[in-house]
C-alpha cells in the first residue's frame, strides 16, 4: 500500500527561547517491502539542516536556530510504498553484530518481575526462538493495557511493567527487556502505523521491536497489537531503546513555560488495484 504521513510539532515559550539545537529522526530508509516515494521536513526557523546517519544507519537531520522565537514548528510530510514481508526485515543498513541489542539499557532493565514474567510466559513453547516470540508478543500484549495516561517518555520497562499500564514505546520496552533476558537480540523501532479502522488523526508515531532470530534474521513484532509488521507500517529509526530512535531530541536556551503539541496523520494515499 502508499502510506501518507504527516507529523507537525510546535513548540510554543512563554518567553522566547534565545536558541534552540534540535536532532530529527523522522527520515525512512528504503529497504526491502518500503520504498520511499517522496519525503520532506520544514522547520519554521530560518536554518539549515544538516544530514547525517547515526551509529545505527538512522537517517538525522540537525539545525540551530539562532532567532530569538517564541513558537518552533517542525513539519514531516511523505509517502511511503510498503509490501507485507510476513515481519521478516530485510535490505537495511547494520552497522553492529546482533550481539550488540543483547545490552541493557536504563529504560530496558529486566527486573526479577520481568524475567521471571519471560520465563513462565514462553515455558513449553515449541518452535524455537521464532515460536518463543510469538509468545512473548502475546503475553506482553495481555499483561500490559494500552493507557495514555500513567506513563511518560522516561518510564522504564519495570515501571511500566508494576504499572501493567503504558503506551506503545512502554509495551516495546517491556518486549525488548523481556526478549533480552531470554538471550534474544532485540531493538527498539519507531515509525508510523497506518490504522484500519479510517482513524487518521494520532498523538504520536508508532513504536514496536525487532528480534533477531537465526536463519531468519531481523523480525519485527508489534506488542501493542499482538502481531508482526505487516504493510501498515512505516519503519523509521532504531535504537537499543526510545532515545536511540526519538523523532526529535534537543536542548534550548531560555524559552520558559514550553508547551508541546504534536498531530500525526497517517492515511492511505490511494487504494491499490490489483489486475
Amino acid at each position: 500500500m502508499r502510506i501518507r504521513v504527516s507529523h507537525l510539532t510546535t513548540y510554543r515559550y512563554d518567553q522566547p527561547a534565545s536558541r534552540v539545537i534540535q536532532t530529527l529522526r523522522m527520515t525512512p530508509r528504503p529497504h526491502d517491502g518500503q520504498h520511499v516515494v517522496r519525503w520532506r521536513i520544514d522547520v519554521s526557523a530560518d536554518c539549515r539542516l544538516t544530514t547525517q546517519e547515526d551509529a545505527f544507519g538512522n537517517i538525522t537531520h540537525a539545525f540551530s536556530a539562532d532567532v530569538p522565537t517564541d513558537q518552533l514548528e517542525v513539519l514531516v510530510e511523505g509517502e511511503v510504498e510498503t509490501q507485507d514481508t510476513d515481519g521478516i526485515v530485510r535490505g537495511i543498513i547494520e552497522r553492529f553484530p546482533p550481539s550488540l541489542y543483547l545490552r541493557e539499557t536504563d529504560l530496558t532493565h529486566a527486573d526479577p518481575a520481568i524475567v521471571a514474567f519471560a520465563r513462565d510466559a514462553t515455558a513449553g513453547e515449541a518452535g524455537g526462538t521464532i515460536g518463543t516470540l510469538h509468545a512473548l508478543v502475546r503475553a506482553v500484549h495481555a499483561e500490559v493495557t494500552f493507557d495514555t495516561d500513567p506513563t511518560h517518555p522516561a518510564t522504564t520497562a519495570s515501571e511500566a511493567f508494576s504499572l501493567r499500564r503504558g503506551v506503545c514505546q512502554d509495551l516495546s520496552h517491556v518486549f525488548i527487556a523481556a526478549a533480552r533476558s531470554l538471550g534474544v537480540p532485540c531493538r527498539y523501532v519507531g515509525g508510523y502505523y497506518w490504522r484500519s479502522d479510517g482513524i487518521t488523526a494520532q498523538e504520536a508515531g508508532h513504536a514496536w521491536v525487532e528480534a533477531h532470530v537465526a536463519d531468519l534474521g531481523w523480525v519485527a513484532f508489534d506488542p501493542a497489537h499482538a502481531m508482526c509488521a505487516t504493510d501498515a507500517y512505516v519503519r523509521v529509526a532504531v535504537g537499543l531503546d526510545y532515545l536511540g530512535a526519538a523523532p526529535v531530541r534537543g536542548t534550548r536556551f531560555g524559552g520558559r513555560g514550553e508547551t508541546l503539541a504534536v498531530a500525526v496523520h497517517v492515511d492511505q494515499a490511494f487504494q491499490q488495484v490489483q489486475s
